[in-house]
């Protein structure tokens, strides 16, 4: 194979983005083992004391990303973040007005491979989310598994990254006075498996708790949808039933998260590698599901609402889609 090697010449803006990218790539995919061995040789060191102590502050402080976590406005304005966005580029779109009194759970789809999208636009400030959406605090929720990891666990939650388990979402439904986003990736680890460019499918018509609790807490749902997110990697083939998909489908089963084999382009070539192409990405916020609150929601109740959403994200798909790149005859399709 042919490497396509970067030139030597390319602008310092440029080459600050690809160390933003690299970093968050980085983050993803290897930190939380970097955390976890410096955990296990400072235990091991002179310095155990500090491991003990440590220990002990993660005991008491277990529940903090399942109660809201722990943002930092300031991590979340770094500079870093905007040379991140700028890679892609990344853009957040507002279509309406949402009112900071009452709570909000945003459906983000596509999950995509590494959530890229779902990261700038709400675990930042890069795009404005703060100047767009006065009054409103948003939160990105992932894997509980990760929460676990010392070190680790406590840099994502300075982003506003939380646990997806039921009660942290219900602890953010139920704020009292609002002011509340929960922005949950609908389509999970397993949409993962099927992210590559072009890729249109959903996995939402069996996902139904989160209709559940936002009738049951009264929280308004807003489709969200990112164009651009699958455009990221290339994926190894995996068609349903194939080896390689049952034994992903197992280790995600046992683990709990995906492993995708992916890949896109290198940090001075762009042949091959982790690093994702430089596609733009249009993240576009919907209107709200109105959700009349329903403290014990029947199924008629939570499949009526589903069947709504999935109506107004399908809009909002339609609605937005000629202008960023897609043709007349390509359409959501979920499963």
């Amino acid at each position: 194979m042919k490497v396509q090697f970067a030139p030597l010449n390319i602008p310092l803006r440029r080459r600050l983005q690809t160390a933003a990218t690299l970093q968050w790539v980085f983050s993803f995919l290897a930190l939380a083992q970097c955390c976890l061995a410096a955990f296990v040789l400072l235990a091991l060191s002179d310095w155990w004391m500090v491991a003990v102590l440590y220990a002990g502050w993660l005991w008491l402080d277990g529940d903090t990303p399942s109660c809201g976590g722990r943002r930092s406005q300031w991590v979340r304005s770094w500079n870093i973040w905007k040379h991140y966005r700028d890679y892609f580029p990344i853009t957040l779109v507002k279509t309406v007005d949402l009112d900071p009194t009452k709570n909000y759970i945003f459906g983000f789809h596509p999950h995509g491979v590494l959530v890229a999208g779902a990261f700038g636009n709400f675990c930042t400030e890069a795009t404005g989310f703060s100047r767009l959406f006065p009054g409103l605090r948003s939160h990105l929720l992932m894997l509980p598994f990760w929460f676990r990891v010392p070190l680790f666990r406590d840099y994502i939650m300075l982003g506003g990254l939380v646990s997806s388990s039921k009660s942290s979402l219900s602890h953010l439904c139920s704020r009292p006075g609002g002011g509340n986003v929960a922005v949950l990736a609908v389509g999970g680890a397993p949409e993962a498996l099927d992210a590559r460019p072009g890729a249109l499918t959903l996995q939402i018509k069996n996902r139904k708790g989160f209709i559940k609790l936002a009738l049951k807490h009264g929280a308004q749902l807003v489709p969200v949808f990112s164009f651009g997110e699958n455009e990221l990697f290339d994926q190894m083939e995996n068609p349903s039933g194939s080896s390689l998909r049952k034994l992903q489908n197992r280790l995600q089963s046992i683990m709990g998260v995906a492993m995708p084999l992916f890949h896109a382009r290198g940090v001075f070539q762009y042949s091959f590698g982790l690093m994702p192409y430089r596609k733009p990405i249009h993240t576009v916020v919907g209107s709200p599901v109105p959700v009349v609150q329903t403290p014990s929601p029947s199924n008629e109740d939570i499949e009526s609402l589903h069947q709504v959403y999935l109506q107004s994200l399908t809009e909002l798909f339609e609605t937005h889609k000629h202008r960023y790149g897609l043709e007349e005859h390509q359409h959501l399709t979920f499963t």
